[in-house]
């Protein structure tokens, strides 16, 4: 969907929507025909599907008619009765609307009740942002805030309002108390009164974004360090002292190798183009069970730049272990197809011991990455599963073949009848499988 609406083939997915059922190309056409407000062919386009009273499909509708600003019309569809008005899920949905339909008031009152916990709180702050309620919401954030405080005291843990300390710092900091919210946060750490590290990273952040540096490098500096020193190194980056955020966390490994530091610091020296440094800070961690801390950032980042990709996958540290085998294989055939290797990659991918799918859809892939697309496809029509009926028509849609491509994608129920059943197994008398994985 994604490559036809890229490619201008709008029509072509509305139709494929209307004539095939494909919720995803609805949802894609809807988003473009509101974009250029063309909200009655957007609502064409959505009535199938809200007509059946699918309940994310009324949500886009009620989306529509607000965009086309028909709020009225938008409320009546998805208003929850009194059921829905006990529920959670369906009130935090209508408050956004009521907030978008300009009824903020209303939207707070109606999700007050339901405030038990820090996710409703959470959604408070959110649908209020740019309201000018700010006053309301502290009031109602500032028990819940102070009893957090309480609960650190008596060491209760689990206490359901964990996030209010830092909703209430959120919630001054957009009302223009930025001062306020540093005070109080601050007189948190310094007093130990949170309840999750969630709170300190909340703390460092608002310091960063306050130009606060001075106290961030204390914070920086003491028992959360593991926590919040890297959001000191961006702070020290974002103020154009790069060299000194480097020294930060090398003096920082030096005195306590973990690998957060050397993520961090791998992937800074990445962005500023120096990939044999970054390749030697990230190098102990290749060999670990959980490489991929320090070794798939980088990856990812040169997923695009082949060359380096493979001088990255062929250092010596880089070796095939328990749960990596797969992706030693894979990357550097990618690398290899992207520099235009393409036989030697496909060599290079048949030799995975333990191939993550089926061998002739990653030809085709790496066929595809090698700009070889008529093999790619030939390849892909010879095989002719639904999996690779999907990636044909990607495929063909970067041939220009966009008719082709959809009449080629499996249908909805076809992507069905090929997922795999799970089989029975026997269950104890509370449900629980007696066989493995319990």
């Amino acid at each position: 969907m994604s490559l036809l609406l890229e490619g201008g083939h709008l029509d072509l997915v509305v139709q494929a929507a209307a004539e095939r059922g494909e919720w995803f190309c609805a949802e894609g056409a809807v988003h473009v025909l509101c974009q250029v407000g063309e909200f009655g062919r957007a609502l064409e386009v959505m009535e199938p599907f809200a007509a059946t009273g699918w309940r994310t499909a009324l949500w886009a509708k009620a989306d529509i008619l607000l965009r086309a600003g028909r709020t009225e019309e938008a409320l009546d569809l998805v208003r929850p009765d009194e059921a829905g008005l006990a529920s959670k899920a369906e009130c935090r949905d209508f408050v956004e609307v009521l907030v978008r339909a300009g009824h903020v008031d209303e939207a707070i009152d109606l999700l007050v009740p339901h405030i038990d916990g820090w996710w409703i709180l959470s959604v408070l702050v959110e649908i209020t942002e740019g309201q000018d309620r700010d006053e309301r919401v502290l009031e109602l954030i500032a028990p819940h805030a102070d009893s957090a405080r309480q609960a650190r005291d008596e060491e209760r843990w689990n206490h359901p309002f964990w996030n209010a300390q830092e909703l209430q710092a959120q919630v001054l900091e957009r009302a223009g108390r930025a001062d306020d919210a540093i005070r109080i946060l601050g007189q948190d750490m310094a007093e130990r009164r949170f309840l999750t590290q969630n709170t300190v990273t909340a703390y460092a952040e608002l310091l960063a974004r306050h130009g606060r540096l001075d106290p961030l490098r204390r914070l920086a500096g003491g028992q959360d360090a593991h926590t919040v020193l890297g959001s000191y190194a961006d702070a020290l980056r974002d103020h154009g002292r790069a060299e000194e955020a480097e020294a930060v966390m090398r003096d920082a490994i030096a005195a306590d190798d973990w690998v957060g530091y050397r993520a961090w610091l791998s992937s800074a020296l990445l962005a500023d183009g120096r990939l044999d440094d970054a390749i030697a800070v990230a190098e102990p961690g290749f060999g670990w069970s959980d490489c991929s801390n320090l070794l798939l950032p980088l990856v990812n980042a040169l997923l695009d730049r082949p060359e380096e990709l493979l001088r990255l996958v062929e250092h010596p540290s880089v070796v095939p272990h328990h749960g990596h085998e797969e992706f030693q294989h894979w990357w550097r055939a990618w690398a290899l197809a992207g520099l235009g290797h393409v036989d030697q990659a496909i060599t290079v991918a048949r030799a995975d011991p333990r191939p993550w799918t089926d061998p002739r859809i990653a030809k085709a892939e790496l066929l595809c990455r090698g700009g070889r697309l008529d093999a790619a496809a030939a390849e892909l029509r010879s095989l002719g599963t639904v999996r690779a009926r999907e990636e044909l028509c990607e495929v063909l849609i970067r041939q220009g073949k966009a008719a082709e491509a959809i009449a080629v994608h499996p249908t909805v129920a076809e992507q069905r009848a090929a997922e795999p059943k799970p089989e029975p197994v026997p269950l104890d008398e509370n449900g629980y499988s007696l066989e493995p994985p319990f």
